[in-house]
Formats: structure tokens, C-alpha cells, sequence
């Protein structure tokens, strides 16, 4: 058995040989058969799909077995890390991203440089590179995306064009004085955009799009008093003090997308499963009076957070070669296009986006073109704990409690007790 990460052993030593994978087929056999069965371990809705495309890889495959044990996301991290800490782990795994770094940095991954080198089907140039470089821990690879996510803006054109623009905001600049220009629509009372307080991605992605990195010194420390940090929560609470956007939680919102209707707002930020939701349940003579659009940045296109799910295979696994195989036949082009065809989820590679459906939706457009400016979160274990913090003083600020100075303030400190055990260990490995 081997483990990524802790140095005693190669990558050569883990990815075998050809002549060794048949080898390494009849060792694994089950019982007097020469069959292999793979683990492998998928959340939520894709845990439902993927069975119908794990038939198409046992038919192409004979001697290699899929058995998909589908988890629901609540408490999938919890046990994930309890089938770690119990050396229980399966063959392969669907993986968040943002939890990659955890596990790399526990051991629990084999690095997947080595595979992707020799393979004639994962090409990471096709990839979206925002997307691809989420699974890049300390220079090493430890997944390939499966499916991408990222939030943009879906917005009123109609009420746009009342408010006397043509198009949607390319810039900070311009996205202000439109924000303002809608606010002073006439009629019943309104905001601009719905920036629900419960969520922290929106201020998120506007921190994103700075020169600073959230966090510094390789995630040891906050880096939220950065002067480009201070601007993304300074735009963030404009929309509050200046009555653009409701201090509301999204429970408080009785339909987002019945208010989006009446025109309660103009811009909602959210992601790519929401196409088909208003699709649905926006009524048919607004179908024309909605579209998506990429994220402003600052001072020209923004970039937008690099989200999704990315195939990992565990260290501790007996049949890496297999389920290897399992994630190439996963990535290749067509078979993204029917997941896509039976999930929604957008696929991470360009070449798997031509010739399907979504090439000629106009309300994916928006997304093809976002997915080229992506960015990744911190990559460190402590990020989620970080992002819930973010959440909660971004709240405190948006009533009137903190001002910037005192909200960027207190980030930093909760984020540097938060990050306190990684400098230990970073400074141990660093030794005297």
C-alpha cells in the first residue's frame, strides 16, 4: 500500500507498467473469477446518473466491475474522512473541489501526474485551466474535473434596457451606475440586485477579482486588509447603504424566481443549474426578457470562482489501474456530453462543449465564456472554515456593526487562528 504525499514513495512505484496491470488484474480477482470491482463513491445527483455511463465502461472493459455507492452531499466530507481515518477508503471518488486540498495534504490521494502523462484521453490543454488547476496541490495533481461550476449574473433585459442600457456591465464602473439607474425605475418599491446575506460567494467573487490573494505567505496568514480586498467589500456594502440590494437572506426571499418576475431585482449572481430552474418557473412572456451574463470585474472582465467536481483516486487503493482506466472512459468527450445530457452539469473540457446541446443555448453562452476567467479558492484544508467566517462578518458589516477597516480587521484575525495550526506544521517541515 502506498500514500501520495509523504515522499517514501515514487510515482513510478505507484503507476505500474502495462505488464504489471495484468499482473496486478489476477491479484485483485474476486473469488475464482478474474474480475475486478471498483469502488467508487459519488454524491448527490451525479451518484444517480452515473450508473447508466458505468455500463457503457463495463461493456468496454470486461473483467472490470463498477460498483457506484451514491452518498448524499450532507455528511459525504464527513465520511469521506471517516473512511480515511478508518483505511476504509474506496478505489475512486467523486471530490469537491475545495476538498481536495484536504485530502492531498492528508495522504488520503494518489498524485495523478503520471497516468495523465502517458494518456492518449485526459489532454489538459482542453480544460478549462481555472478548472484543471484546483487539483494542482504544492505543483502535484491530484484530480481530473469531471464537472465545472462557477456563478455569474442572470439578469432583467427589459428592465435593463428601461433603465437605458443596451447591454450587460463589463466593468465595476459601469455595473454601479446601472445598478443606480434601475433603482430609480418608477413603480412599486424595488432593489437592483438580491445579494442574499446568507451566502458568502458574491463578496467571494468580487475579492476574487483582485491582484491580492485572499490569503498570503502560502496560506499561512489572512490577507483581507490588502488594499484589494478593501475595494471588493467596499463595492459589496455600496449595495446596501445605497438601498440597491434587500439585507435579506435567501429564506427571506419567499420565490426568487417569482421576484425576479415582478421585478424585485435586476441581477441575481448564481450558477448554471439555475438556467433550467428559471426556464421553468419564469412565465412564458419573460422568456425573452432574461439572459446571463460574465462577471464585471473591477476594470474590465472579471473573474469568476473555479467550482465543481473532479475524479480522485485513493492512495490506499489496490486497483489505481483500474479505476484509472474508469476516470479516462469519464473523460472522454462524448461521454461528458451525455452526463451533461443526464445531470446539467456543465462538462470542464472546450471539445466537449461543441456538438452538444449546449453550444446553441444561449443562456450557457454566458458560462462557456466565463469558465475561461476562473479562479480558484485558497487552496488550503481551512478554506471552508474561513469562507463560513467570511460569511459572518460580511453579515455584521452589511447591518451598519463593522465598518471596512474593522470588518477587514476581524477577518484577518479569525482567518490567522483559523490558519494557526497550519503555520505550526509548515514551520516543523521547514525544520531550524
Amino acid at each position: 500500500m502506498t500514500e501520495a504525499g509523504t515522499g517514501s514513495t515514487g510515482p513510478s512505484a505507484r503507476w505500474l507498467s502495462v505488464a504489471a496491470l495484468v499482473c496486478g488484474v489476477a491479484a485483485c480477482a474476486r473469488g475464482d473469477s478474474n474480475e475486478i470491482v471498483l469502488e467508487f463513491w459519488a454524491m448527490g445527483r451525479e451518484g444517480e446518473v452515473v450508473a447508466e455511463l458505468t455500463r457503457g465502461f463495463e461493456a468496454s472493459h470486461p473483467g472490470i466491475r463498477v460498483n457506484v455507492q451514491q452518498l448524499p452531499w450532507q455528511g459525504a466530507h464527513e465520511k469521506l474522512l471517516t473512511a480515511f481515518v478508518g483505511d476504509a477508503t474506496p478505489d475512486l471518488a467523486q471530490m469537491g473541489n475545495t476538498w481536495v486540498p484536504e485530502f492531498a495534504t492528508l495522504g488520503a490521494l494518489a498524485a495523478l501526474d503520471p497516468p495523465v502523462a502517458a494518456s492518449a484521453v485526459v489532454e489538459q490543454a482542453d480544460y478549462f485551466p481555472g478548472i484543471w488547476d484546483t487539483n494542482v496541490i504544492d505543483g502535484r495533481l491530484f484530480g481530473v474535473p469531471w464537472y465545472v461550476d462557477t456563478r455569474l449574473l442572470f439578469y432583467r433585459r427589459d428592465l435593463l434596457a428601461q433603465a437605458g442600457f443596451d447591454h450587460p456591465p463589463r466593468s465595476w464602473d459601469e455595473w454601479r451606475e446601472m445598478l443606480i439607474a434601475i433603482k430609480r425605475l418608477p413603480g412599486a418599491e424595488h432593489y437592483s440586485i438580491l445579494v442574499p446575506l446568507n451566502e458568502f460567494e458574491p463578496l467571494l467573487l468580487l475579492g476574487l477579482q483582485q491582484d491580492e490573494p485572499l490569503l498570503r505567505e502560502d496560506g499561512r496568514w489572512g490577507n483581507f486588509r490588502s488594499p484589494g480586498f478593501r475595494r471588493a467589500l467596499g463595492f459589496y456594502l455600496e449595495l446596501f447603504e445605497k438601498e440597491l440590494a434587500p439585507r435579506a437572506t435567501n429564506t427571506q426571499i419567499s420565490n426568487v424566481w417569482n421576484e425576479f418576475a415582478r421585478g424585485y431585482f435586476a441581477f441575481y449572481i448564481t450558477g448554471p443549474w439555475n438556467i433550467g430552474e428559471f426556464k421553468r418557473r419564469l412565465p412564458q412572456e419573460l422568456a425573452g426578457s432574461w439572459m446571463t451574463a460574465p462577471l464585471p470585474g473591477p476594470r474590465g472582465a472579471g473573474l469568476s470562482n473555479a467550482g465543481g467536481s473532479s475524479l480522485v483516486v485513493f492512495a490506499n487503493s489496490r486497483r489505481q489501474e483500474a479505476a484509472w482506466k474508469l476516470i479516462e472512459y469519464l473523460s472522454q468527450p462524448e461521454v461528458q456530453r451525455r452526463f451533461y445530457a443526464l445531470s446539467g452539469d456543465l462538462p470542464p473540457r472546450r471539445s466537449s462543449w461543441e456538438g452538444s446541446a449546449l453550444s446553441g443555448d444561449v443562456y450557457s453562452a454566458a458560462f462557456r465564456e466565463q469558465l475561461e476567467r476562473v479562479e480558484p479558492t485558497p487552496k488550503v484544508p481551512e478554506w471552508e472554515r474561513i469562507a463560513t467566517e467570511l460569511r459572518i462578518v460580511a453579515e455584521q458589516a452589511a447591518h451598519g456593526a463593522l465598518t471596512v477597516d474593522a470588518a477587514v480587521s476581524e477577518l484577518d484575525a479569525r482567518a490567522d487562528r483559523i490558519l494557526e495550526k497550519r503555520r505550526w506544521i509548515l514551520s516543523r517541515e521547514a525544520g531550524p
